[in-house]
């Protein structure tokens, strides 16, 4: 063992989520395929707790973020189960640990790549587009899905979006809450690249070689900077956003899009 391996710090096992270093290269993996990896509060404050453990383990050169099973992740849990560890935890609690991931994406230093197959929706656009490189398989979709259940977007999308695709695009997504196709999502600017899916895994891996192998310094630096330059209005959103959200939570109407959802029916919404 190198004093390196020994100093090195290590990674909780954390329910729903399977974290992997191996040769440089930090793997983490939502794990909740059953739901579409819908997440938990738990999982996302696991997010934060790998990034940030990470953010100074020298083994770290790069993060490859993905959803086990059929898609990359569905948002936040809206099953009675997910509603009803919400209530018992406090309506802020996810709100707060959502937060906590973006942050850890986008303070990173190393390069994040999010590998993006199947559905990317609600607080799942959030994560992908907070990171660094956004890979898209042609099988993906990208959706902010908030106001169909009556509320609005969180997880820093109302910057990281907007930054990406600008206002009239991203106010379409948000407003409208259509599903926005692979291609699209490439021929706007929302995805770094798209690859057909049986190239997917191919892709992704010669982007993740290309960055582990790459001048660390160098990419750590760039990113910042990019970032600085780009995601001015990051923390901003994020506190808008929990405003607004906490309101909603307790709203008629968001009670009605939880039922509505839970019925399969469209939601009759009161406005009040």
């Amino acid at each position: 063992m190198t004093s390196l391996d020994a100093d090195a710090p290590t990674y909780a096992a954390i329910d729903d989520l399977t974290v992997e270093l191996a040769d440089g290269v930090l793997s983490v993996t939502l794990n909740r395929p059953d739901s579409l990896n819908s997440l938990t509060k738990d999982m996302l404050d696991g997010v934060g707790e790998v990034l940030e453990t990470a953010a100074s383990d020298k083994r770290v050169k790069v993060v490859r973020l993905a959803g086990a099973g059929r898609g990359f992740c569905s948002g936040a849990g809206i099953s009675d189960d997910d509603q009803d560890q919400k209530t018992a935890n406090g309506p802020a609690s996810v709100l707060d640990a959502a937060n906590r991931a973006v942050r850890s994406i986008v303070n990173l230093p190393q390069p994040v790549v999010a590998a993006v197959h199947g559905p990317a929706a609600g607080v799942g656009v959030s994560l992908a587009l907070a990171a660094d490189v956004v890979l898209a398989s042609d099988d993906a979709y990208f959706m902010l899905a908030f106001t169909k259940i009556g509320l609005m977007p969180d997880g820093g999308a109302s910057a990281l979006v907007a930054a990406a695709i600008g206002r009239i695009r991203a106010t379409r997504m948000a407003l409208l809450a259509e599903r926005i196709s692979a291609t699209e999502a490439y021929d706007w600017g929302l995805v770094t690249a798209m690859y057909p899916a049986a190239e997917f895994d191919a892709g992704v891996a010669k982007v993740i070689d290309t960055l582990k192998n790459g001048p660390a310094v160098a990419l750590r630096r760039t990113k910042h900077a990019i970032n600085a330059a780009t995601l001015t209005e990051i923390e901003p959103a994020l506190e808008r956003e929990r405003e607004g959200q906490l309101s909603l939570l307790t709203s008629p109407d968001f009670i009605e899009g939880i039922t509505a959802f839970q019925q399969r029916r469209p939601a009759k919404f009161s406005d009040f």
